[in-house]
C-alpha cells in the first residue's frame, strides 16, 4: 500500500448509536477467505442461529465478494439478534465481524496522493450527526482506509471535467474546493447556493477548461463564481414565483427517478412473479403521474400525486444544516464523480448530485402527506435524505445507461433549475 493522508469531513460526526438499520437495509459481500473464516466459527442453535439455514450465500456480480451474509425472513441479517446486536461481535469481537461491517457507514474515494473519506447518510446517526469528530477518528479511520483502499488508487487520474477532458489532480482540487465554498457560504440559503452552483458549473461545462491552470484556474473561477451569484441573488422568495414549473415530459422523468430512490429492496425480498408484476404497476403509476401515488412500502402511503405539487412553505428549522452538510461531505469526499460515482464527470456527477435536492423534497412532501400535513417538518426531510442516499452512488439502477440518459435530458430541457425551484415552494 502507497502512502496516503486522509481527507476528512471536519464538519461532520459519527458514532455508532446502535439502531441495527444497517443490518437490516444493506447486503452484506464478503471475500472468499471471509467465508471460510465465518464457517468456520461453528454457528450453532445455541447461538441463535437457524442450522437449517445457510449463514452464507452466491452473491452475483461482484467478482471480489462473490458471497454475502445470508438475511432472515424480514430482511435482517441472519446474525442480528433480538436485541439489534451482531452475534459475531458479542463472540469474537469487532475485528471478527467482514471487513463491509467495519466500515459502514465509511466510505474512501481516492483523491490523488490523497484519500478521501466520506459517510453514507442511510445512517441515522449520520443524518443526525451524532457521535465523535471524524478528526478525533483520524488514527482508526487510517487503518481502515489501509484495509480497503487498493494499491492503485493513488495513481489513478482526477475525474474527467466533461466526458473527454480532464485537468491534473491540483486543479481539479481547486474546482472541487470552489464548489465546497459554494455551498459553505451562510450569508445565502441552501437554495440560492444550490443555484449559483449549477449556474457556474454550466459555465464550466461550456468553456475549455484543460487551457487554465494556476493562478488563472483560481481567477477563472472567482469570475464566474461572482457571475453566478449576481444572477442568483440571495433572495429567493420572487425566484419560487418567476421561475415556471418544470414541464410534463421533465416530470415523467423525475417521477421515475424519484421512485428508484424510495424503492427499498432487500434481498431477502419477494422476487417472484407476483412482485414483478406490482413493481411494473407502480412504475407506471409513477409515471402516468395521476390519481394516487403507489403505497411502495412504509411509511410512504397511498396519496394523491397532486397533494405534492402545491406549495408546502420554507423549510423547517434544521433542514438548511442538514442538507448543506449533506452536499458538502459529498463534494469533499468526491462522492459524486469519478471512480467513486460510476464515473462520472465532474459536470455529470454534479448534476446527478443537484437532481437529489428535488428528490428529497418530493419524498418529504410524501411523507407529510401521508401523515395529513401540508408543511414539513424536519424529520421528513431527515427521512428523505436517508431514503436518496441509501441508493445514491451504490444503487446498479443508478448506473446504467438509461439513469445517465435520464440527468442529461431533465439538465438539457432545462428542468433540472425548475425542479430545484418547484419543490421549494
Amino acid at each position: 500500500m502507497p502512502a496516503f493522508s486522509l481527507e476528512l469531513p471536519t464538519l461532520q460526526n459519527w458514532s455508532c448509536h446502535n439502531c441495527s438499520g444497517c443490518c437490516r437495509q444493506h447486503g452484506i459481500f464478503i471475500t472468499n477467505q471471509e467465508k471460510q473464516r465465518i464457517e468456520e466459527q461453528n454457528w450453532t442453535a445455541d447461538d441463535g442461529v437457524d442450522p437449517n439455514r445457510p449463514v452464507v450465500v452466491r452473491a452475483k456480480g461482484n467478482k471480489n465478494r462473490p458471497w454475502r451474509l445470508a438475511q432472515q425472513p424480514d430482511g435482517a441479517c441472519v446474525f442480528l439478534n433480538e436485541q439489534g446486536l451482531c452475534r459475531i461481535h458479542a463472540k469474537f469481537g469487532e475485528a471478527a465481524k467482514p471487513l463491509a461491517c467495519r466500515i459502514y457507514p465509511y466510505a474512501f474515494h481516492p483523491a490523488g496522493r490523497k484519500i478521501a473519506v466520506g459517510l453514507r447518510f442511510s445512517c441515522p446517526s449520520v443524518v443526525k450527526n451524532l457521535g465523535r469528530s471524524l478528526r478525533d477518528q483520524s488514527a482508526e479511520l487510517k487503518q481502515l482506509a489501509g484495509a480497503v483502499v487498493p494499491d492503485q488508487a493513488t495513481s489513478l487520474p482526477a475525474p474527467e471535467i466533461v466526458t473527454g477532458r480532464r485537468i491534473p489532480w491540483n486543479e481539479f482540487h481547486k474546482l472541487n474546493h470552489a464548489l465546497d465554498e459554494t455551498f459553505a457560504d451562510n450569508s445565502a440559503p441552501f437554495l440560492a447556493n444550490l443555484l449559483r452552483a449549477l449556474t457556474w458549473v454550466g459555465l464550466v461545462e461550456e468553456s475549455k477548461l484543460n487551457l487554465v491552470d494556476g493562478v488563472r484556474m483560481e481567477d477563472y473561477l472567482r469570475v464566474i463564481r461572482e457571475a453566478a451569484a449576481k444572477d442568483n441573488p440571495a433572495q429567493i422568495r420572487p425566484l419560487l414565483t418567476r421561475v415556471p414549473p418544470p414541464g410534463s415530459a421533465g416530470r415523467v422523468q423525475f417521477r421515475q427517478l424519484a421512485g428508484a430512490y424510495v424503492r427499498h429492496d432487500t434481498f431477502a425480498a419477494d422476487r417472484g412473479l407476483r412482485a414483478r408484476v406490482r413493481l411494473l404497476r407502480n412504475t407506471m403509476r409513477l409515471t402516468r403521474g395521476t390519481g394516487m401515488l403507489p403505497p411502495i412500502r412504509e411509511p410512504f402511503r397511498e396519496v394523491p400525486f397532486d397533494a405534492l405539487e402545491q406549495p408546502f412553505g420554507e423549510l423547517p428549522e434544521g433542514a438548511e444544516e442538514l442538507l448543506t452538510r449533506y452536499f458538502r461531505v459529498k463534494i469533499q469526499s468526491l462522492h459524486y464523480c469519478g471512480p467513486a460515482f460510476y464515473d462520472r464527470s465532474f459536470v455529470e456527477g454534479f448534476d446527478s448530485l443537484a437532481l437529489v435536492y428535488p428528490c428529497m423534497m418530493w419524498i418529504a412532501r410524501w411523507l407529510a402527506a401521508g401523515d395529513g400535513r401540508t408543511s414539513l417538518i424536519l424529520d421528513d426531510v431527515a427521512a428523505a435524505v436517508a431514503t436518496v442516499d441509501h441508493h445514491h452512488g451504490y444503487s446498479r439502477a443508478l448506473a446504467t445507461w438509461t439513469a445517465r440518459r435520464r440527468v442529461q435530458v431533465l439538465v438539457q430541457m432545462g428542468d433540472l433549475l425548475k425542479l430545484c425551484v418547484w419543490y421549494s415552494r
